[in-house]
């Protein structure tokens, strides 16, 4: 009785130790498959399909978010499939999807400061950046600077965060700044989950780099 007692106290033990690894396998696939089909829609899509398109994989996000509550990660990727959104959608319409990308995004940077290696502070900084000032939307540029600054302290070179803050510094009139980062965002490391997305900025950062060098 004893032995089977044990047997049964170590099945179960194995039991617990198992399933949560079993959860996060399932939720790192998940993930993963948001990304890879973002990464599809944002770079290959013609433009007049990403925005059905993502608005579908933003409902995939979203449901993702309410399946793992308290996780950072999905709310970081749905408010950066929400900010893509809402670019695409451009007018009043995108209002709604830029504001649901900076309350996942917030929230998840309550969760983990880094917001996931940079990118959450990155997609807020574009966003502060690129919507409305009040009192049509939430747009502030001295907020949106400080953004691409946390992020440049957590992934310096990354292609990402140089290439919208030279964005950024060149709307801003600052253009010598915005000359050193997007040179850093040509010469950046693109990262191996998002290297499609990332030389894609770096085409545009040539781009950016070409204009400022004139």
């Amino acid at each position: 009785m004893m032995i089977r007692r044990q047997l049964m106290t170590c099945a179960l033990g194995m039991a617990l130790s198992m399933a949560p690894l079993g959860t996060l396998l399932a939720w790192e696939s998940d993930v993963e498959a948001l990304e890879q089909r973002w990464e599809e829609v944002t770079t290959q899509l013609p433009q007049d399909q990403r925005g059905d398109a993502l608005g579908e994989l933003a409902e995939r996000a979203e449901w993702l978010v309410s399946a793992h509550p308290g996780e950072a990660v999905p709310l970081i990727w749905h408010g950066i499939i929400e900010a893509s959104h809402a670019r695409e959608r451009g007018g009043f319409g995108a209002l709604g999807s830029a504001r649901s990308a900076r309350d996942s995004l917030e929230a998840a940077i309550e969760i983990d400061p880094q917001g996931g290696n940079g990118s959450a502070y990155v997609t807020l900084g574009a966003l502060y950046d690129r919507v409305p000032g009040r009192p049509l939307g939430f747009g502030n540029s001295e907020t949106a600077e400080r953004m691409f600054e946390r992020a440049l302290a957590i992934r310096p070179e990354g292609i990402d965060v140089n290439f919208y803050y030279a964005a950024f510094l060149e709307e801003e009139g600052r253009l010598d700044e915005a000359l050193a980062h997007a040179k850093r965002a040509v010469d950046g490391q693109a990262r191996a989950s998002r290297e499609v997305s990332d030389e894609a900025l770096r085409r545009d950062a040539r781009v950016l780099l070409a204009r400022l060098s004139r």
